[in-house]
């Protein structure tokens, strides 16, 4: 007897399927599909608020200081000739960055693993490639969907039935963040 279902596909199929899916249920925040892949793809999503919640404050804030290039009115570089050759200017700045602790490192890499790109395409720029955007899912679950959850132990997803589906009266479910 295993411990998770096979659902009629070969693993990497099967792995595919579950990472789409997970990507999918946690950028928009609900899914349609059957009742045995959201039975499996809630055991990976909980999973992955989970780990989330757990490491959400686990960071530092720490100042650095950075070379960034000068620029003119134009957004140019600034350049200026030094020995017969031009160089570009640059000004150091002090910046604030948030430092991850190891743990919480480990958390994003183990989240990088499950989820696919995402992009998102503005309205007015629809079925063009210019001024999509991709978005960052971990960070996402990080600032978004963990502080949602905070107080909460498990039970982050509901699972809905809606029904026999027409074609092969598969049990279609509505899966979805509390």
């Amino acid at each position: 007897m295993s411990g998770y279902r096979k659902l009629s596909r070969t693993s990497a199929q099967r792995k595919a399927l579950i990472r789409n899916q997970v990507t999918n249920l946690l950028f928009h925040g609900k899914i349609v599909t059957t009742e045995a892949k959201a039975k499996e793809i809630r055991k990976v999503a909980e999973g992955l608020i989970a780990l989330a919640v757990k490491e959400k404050d686990n960071f530092e804030k720490v100042t650095v200081t950075a070379k960034v290039a000068r620029k003119d009115a134009e957004g140019k570089r600034v350049k200026e000739v030094v020995d017969g050759k031009k160089v570009t200017v640059y000004d150091e700045v002090q910046k604030e960055i948030t430092k991850d602790a190891p743990s919480r490192l480990h958390a994003r890499r183990q989240m990088m693993k499950v989820f696919y790109p995402v992009k998102v395409v503005p309205t007015e720029a629809a079925g063009k490639k210019k001024n999509t955007k991709n978005v960052d899912m971990v960070d996402k679950m990080f600032t978004e969907i963990a502080p949602k959850y905070e107080g909460r132990n498990g039970g982050y997803t509901r699972i809905v039935k809606i029904g026999p589906r027409k074609g092969d009266a598969a049990m279609e479910v509505v899966l979805e963040l509390v």
